[in-house]
């Protein structure tokens, strides 16, 4: 098993945790009111008690609409894919034993993308299908072949991840090819937004079915976290421990696949969130994943939640993908964190 963490991160763990909470709530109410309309935290608070059914908010009908419908979902849904993918990235980086793992690895992200091509531009199943929809398909699709090929291959975390670079390529080319052959400027426009991370049309069906999926995931890996510790040190270190290695290994990567595809279909692709912020949560709890899971969603939370503020707000009234604010920060974060893993050994 993983050394034992110092006596101070464990007395620090709670303490964070309740501070970050507060952090994200706040986060939350400041970033809704970031934009054009006159709109203050109170504001905020009295609209959303108001339609729990606690009093009334005394304000307009404009910005009771302005937060409801529009501001408080999107930014709800940002919170929950900062969460949802720090997570899975968080558990793929222990998994497969690669500091460098994010979501995106089993190529959900690729295959979610083509997906929602066919649909946006060749209209396959546009009747019945929505991008999202699309989008989630092809999502599992893609994990259901770089499985495949993985298991092919002889199994093992070094050809999941050699399936996964296989697939990303395979569904990224077959997206180009149908944007290149097929989309006239309006519609490559769109999906290139849409590839490149979008908030844009969030609702409160998506924050439901993406909270929903997001909230079983992070209680499944939660009851596997001791199993995580020991896949630090190998799966026959973990095997001796009496962990089921085969076994874990499917339901959290079947569990990170679908927290993913369900994410990206709402969203985008949004890179980077998995990456960096596993990292930057190990710097302030440590390895040990009981600890290292919930800090780590919190700082995903709070993390996508001003990246969407900003995508949304800096350049008014053009606006950002929240990909590329993800990238523009997270290269640099990582930078440092790379920096500071050299200094450490």
């Amino acid at each position: 098993m993983p050394q034992a963490e110092p006596s101070v991160r464990r007395s620090f763990l709670l303490p964070l945790l309740l501070i970050g909470s507060v952090v994200l709530v706040l986060s939350i109410a400041v970033a809704i009111t970031i934009g054009p309309a006159d709109l203050s935290v109170a504001d905020v608070y009295r609209i959303t008690f108001e339609h729990m059914g606690f009093g009334s908010s005394g304000v307009s009908r404009i910005k009771d609409g302005i937060v409801w419908e529009l501001r408080l979902p999107r930014t709800l849904l940002a919170a929950v894919c900062g969460a949802g993918l720090a997570l899975c990235g968080a558990i793929m980086q222990s998994l497969l034993r690669n500091p460098l793992a994010d979501p995106f690895v089993l190529g959900i992200s690729s295959g979610a993308s083509t997906g929602a091509v066919l649909v946006a531009v060749l209209g396959i199943g546009s009747g019945m299908y929505s991008l999202s929809t699309g989008a989630f398909v092809g999502a599992v699709f893609s994990f259901l072949l770089v499985m495949l090929l993985a298991a092919g291959a002889g199994g093992g975390t070094d050809r999941v991840v050699l399936a996964g670079v296989a697939g990303t390529q395979l569904f990224s080319a077959l997206t180009s090819f149908i944007v290149i052959s097929s989309a006239d400027a309006e519609q490559t426009r769109g999906v290139l937004f849409w590839l490149l991370g979008s908030l844009g049309g969030a609702d409160w069906g998506d924050v439901m079915m993406c909270g929903i999926v997001c909230a079983i995931g992070i209680v499944v890996c939660l009851l596997y976290s001791s199993a995580l510790d020991a896949f630090t040190f190998g799966n026959d270190a973990a095997a001796s421990l009496g962990v089921s290695v085969k076994w874990i290994r499917i339901v959290l990567l079947v569990i990170t696949a679908l927290i993913t595809a369900t994410l990206v279909s709402a969203a985008g692709a949004i890179g980077f969130v998995g990456l960096v912020l596993p990292h930057a949560a190990r710097f302030l709890v440590g390895a040990r994943h009981r600890r290292l899971l919930p800090t780590t969603v919190l700082v995903g939370a709070i993390f996508m939640v001003w990246v969407d503020a900003i995508a949304r707000t800096v350049f008014q009234p053009q606006e950002i993908p929240v990909g590329v604010v993800t990238a523009l920060i997270g290269v640099p974060a990582f930078a440092v964190i790379l920096f500071r893993m050299r200094r450490t050994r």
